[in-house]
């Protein structure tokens, strides 16, 4: 079954790009410089960044929906990152090699399934959800630390 995974739109952190750290710490946000590859997962273009670049750590409202499952968690985020990954049957590289946990949604925000699986094995586990009719998404998570990873939908 095919699957489209998308990062996050760029939008709601430009505000953040070239703040001091101590306007990001007002704003509940701190600057990191990668030091070494892998380590920092951007989730808008779904890469570890290069060392040298910088991100920010944020707190980020991955599931909005109005449940109990409602939810939200650090997350990093390429400071001056643009255009959102946004792919069909592909698995960015900052998934496929870490931890994974999944999680699948029904419309009302509803959690149905989950289970964790090593990023390279990641395909079965999402057409295994996908199987059931009433998914209508999927979260992925880095499994270590809890962080929302992307959005995986039925393509």
């Amino acid at each position: 079954m095919s699957f489209r995974i998308t990062g996050l739109d760029a939008k709601p952190f430009r505000h953040l790009y070239g703040l001091s750290d101590s306007e990001l710490a007002a704003r509940g946000a701190i600057r990191y410089v990668a030091e070494s590859k892998p380590g920092y997962p951007d989730r808008v273009e779904m890469r570890d960044v290069e060392p040298g670049e910088s991100v920010l750590l944020v707190n980020y409202e991955h599931q909005p929906a109005d449940s109990p499952y409602r939810s939200r968690h650090a997350i990093f985020v390429r400071e001056g990152a643009e255009e959102p990954f946004d792919k069909v049957d592909v698995v960015p590289e900052s998934m496929r090699n870490r931890l994974l946990s999944l999680r699948a949604f029904d419309a009302t925000g509803m959690m149905l399934d989950a289970d964790v699986v090593e990023g390279d094995g990641v395909e079965a586990l999402i057409d295994r959800m996908f199987e059931d009719t009433n998914v209508a998404y999927i979260h992925a998570h880095n499994a270590r630390r809890g962080c929302y990873a992307a959005r995986i939908d039925r393509a």
